[in-house]
């Protein structure tokens, strides 16, 4: 691309200076090549008139062209209250259109007994059909409309009170097009063009603003998806291969005491098939040169903190320490007890460090990890303090990574004079297609089995109807000692409503299992991590029958003696945040249910994302239909990622086939051509930095 594309917007005739600054703020189009590339995200048929007889057949939703003639019109009401009414009708029926803003305009459009092409989306009212606000042209002397297919642009309040709705938007980029064409070059060489049936670049351009033909519409689409997503796997793909070329990471060689004494005489269980094959696949990173960065993917319950113990054992083997970071309080704490029981009798040191630590904890790490001492620690986000320095860290292991923002993240790695082996965990599982381009520079391990003994968990969704019923199931599990959690949707701290839902849920449950026979205790992210703690403990230890909380027991509660979670407005929630609390049980020997509560009007896609709770504990198959159903940028992790991807056009959760085919073909070509120096390579190259800028910064590293 040439400086054309880099001129300010202000420049473009119909914009100046106040829309140049509306248009940044709002849409962040700043240049010419800005509002280029500012796609419509859908499109009208211009190409056929319907009857007002049939628009009662058509979804309401529906923008139709008419064919019609002025009955006659009116002006009602004074002020603010005013409006144009005129009634229309094409021998078919009769439609009433409606304007509640220049009016004096319309009225001087309008003639009685006038036949127009009216454009807009028809509603009905008492059965009749009225359209609001409806484009208007004359018919003149033909028929036919002059606009086909005509794209539908993003706008905001804010643009549409500046006359720069879709159409405005629609308006601006013809202006821009007379100009642009000439300045538009290819952004792929000939050979790839040819050998993938690409529409050319300008053309592309051409259709997706203003298209032909749906056929020429689709082929624009192809072709500027794979632009982009062939720039984002070149740029992947090699930042992948520059590190595996780099030998700049700890070798481990060595398995000694600290990891064969686990296993032989510590491993609390027989690990699963799964478990061994990641555990090698981690094994043989650390055992050469180059820096591991691996993403470890693994259902709820899976057992992925033991395969991160035996690396940081490896680690201990090898003269290295290693840390472990967690998202909260809770689970770290939980992190150091768990590390603490099964490494019992090793003579391994594990610290601990988050932000509550007392002085006195704080001032005997520091120093036990500055000496060496300490070979694992543990903690939140206060391990990336600046006085939390390490004798000689060659592992970190960072918990539920997406948690943490990629500049926390990688400050880890400065914590030595070389960056450490990075494992990062993920308890959400993620799509295959989001992985490949949110990940793609990582290498990536699954754990796809659940430890032996484990029963699936049975979902069952109910409605306020069935409240006694619930109540009545609570009982008889309690009967039989087992424990319940009973969780209430918290969409941000401030929303005073969520605590009230809570609050009367406590009641309600304390009325239907009142003190002193039972306890019930309520744990909040209001609370403070003492209060916390001691909520947490009485239910831990058995003291408490039930918990009441918010979903700041989503990540890290092991308890398991629970076997029920009942979740609250259930619709509320997402996939995966209903999968991470359904995770919460389960963990015993002992039958686990998870209940979905919800009201009885529910949306759509609540009812879709209830309906596959119910059917399926596939965290892979939940996580593939949350992308379907919410779109891959909302997907839990894609902001804090630091990719920030911006996707113009392609769409990871549908394109999963391009995603694909343009990585075979960035692998092809950097295998021949590493750094794409070659001159039929040459605008490769540039695609690829076109791209990389928007992945956040160097993520050879960290992921």
């Amino acid at each position: 691309m040439n400086s054309w594309f880099d001129s300010d917007i202000k420049f473009l005739k119909g914009v100046g200076e106040q829309r140049a600054t509306l248009l940044t703020s709002e849409l962040g189009i700043r240049t010419l090549g800005d509002l280029l590339y500012y796609f419509p995200f859908r499109y009208i048929d211009r190409t056929r008139i319907h009857t007002v007889g049939e628009l009662t057949s058509l979804q309401s939703s529906t923008y139709v062209q008419l064919k019609v003639r002025v009955l006659n019109f009116q002006k009602i009401g004074q002020g603010a209250k005013a409006r144009l009414s005129a009634l229309a009708s094409d021998g078919t029926g009769r439609v009433e259109l409606l304007w509640f803003k220049g009016i004096k305009w319309m009225e001087k459009r309008l003639e009685v007994g006038r036949e127009y092409i009216v454009f807009g989306k028809p509603s009905f009212f008492r059965g009749e059909v009225n359209m609001v606000h409806p484009e208007l042209d004359n018919v003149g002397a033909s028929v036919a409309p002059a606009i086909g297919m005509q794209g539908v642009y993003g706008t905001t309040e804010k643009l549409s009170s500046s006359q720069l709705g879709s159409k405005g938007i629609y308006k601006l980029i013809s202006t821009l097009w007379r100009s642009a064409e000439e300045h538009i070059t290819e952004s792929l060489p000939r050979s790839i063009i040819d050998a993938n049936g690409l529409m050319p670049l300008r053309e592309a351009l051409r259709n997706i603003h203003f298209p032909q033909s749906p056929a020429h519409l689709a082929r624009a689409e192809y072709r500027l998806k794979f632009d982009e997503l062939f720039g984002i796997q070149l740029d992947i793909v090699s930042r992948g291969a520059q590190r595996m070329a780099r030998a700049d990471g700890f070798a481990m060689p060595r398995v000694g005491e600290f990891f064969n004494r686990f296993y032989r005489e510590k491993l609390p269980f027989e690990l699963t098939g799964a478990q061994k094959r990641v555990i090698k696949e981690i094994r043989g990173d650390m055992i050469g040169g180059r820096q591991m960065n691996r993403l470890l993917q693994g259902d709820v319950g899976s057992g992925k903190t033991m395969v991160a113990l035996t690396a940081m054992l490896i680690a201990a083997d090898n003269g290295y320490q290693s840390c472990m970071m967690a998202p909260t309080e809770i689970l770290a704490r939980q992190h150091h007890a768990t590390l603490c029981r099964m490494t019992e009798g090793l003579g391994i040191e594990i610290g601990v460090l988050t932000g509550a630590s007392k002085a006195a904890e704080r001032r005997n790490t520091l120093e036990g990890l500055a000496e060496g001492r300490i070979r694992i620690l543990v903690g939140t986000h206060a391990l990336l303090e600046d006085r939390v320095q390490f004798e000689n860290l060659g592992l970190v292991v960072i918990d539920e990574q997406h948690r943490f923002g990629v500049e926390q993240r990688s400050r880890m790695w400065t914590k030595n004079t070389r960056p450490p082996h990075i494992l990062v965990m993920s308890a959400t599982p993620i799509p295959r297609t989001l992985a490949m381009t949110l990940y793609g520079d990582l290498e990536v391990s699954v754990i796809d089995e659940l430890p032996p003994g484990r029963k699936p968990i049975k979902t069952v969704h109910m409605s306020e109807s069935h409240r006694l019923a619930l109540f009545g199931f609570m009982h008889r599990e309690i009967a039989k000692g087992r424990q319940v959690y009973v969780v209430y949707p918290l969409i941000r701290e401030s929303e005073t409503m969520d605590y009230r839902n809570l609050y009367e849920g406590y009641e309600a449950v304390t009325g239907e299992f009142p003190p002193p026979k039972y306890c019930t205790a309520v744990v909040h992210g209001k609370m403070s991590n003492d209060e916390k703690e001691a909520s947490m403990a009485l239910f831990k230890n058995g003291t408490a029958q039930i918990l009441v909380a918010t979903s700041v027991i989503e990540v890290g509660v092991d308890v398991p003696n629970a076997s029920v979670m009942v979740i609250e407005s259930a619709e509320r929630f997402g996939l995966s945040q209903l999968h991470q609390l359904r995770g919460r049980v389960g963990r015993g020997g002992e039958q686990s249910y998870c209940v979905l509560m919800s009201g009885d009007k529910l949306s759509a896609d609540a009812r879709k994302r209830l309906g596959a709770m119910v059917e399926t504990c596939d965290g892979f198959e939940l996580a593939e239909l949350d992308m379907k159903l919410r779109g891959s940028g909302d997907i839990s992790g894609t902001q804090q990622s630091g990719m920030a991807f911006e996707l113009k056009i392609a769409d990871i959760s549908r394109d999963s086939q391009i995603i694909e085919h343009t990585r075979r073909i960035a692998t092809e070509i950097l295998a021949r051509d590493p750094d794409l120096s070659t001159p039929e390579n040459r605008l490769l190259a540039a695609l690829a930095k076109r791209y990389a800028p928007q992945r956040g910064g160097d993520f050879s590293m960290i992921s």
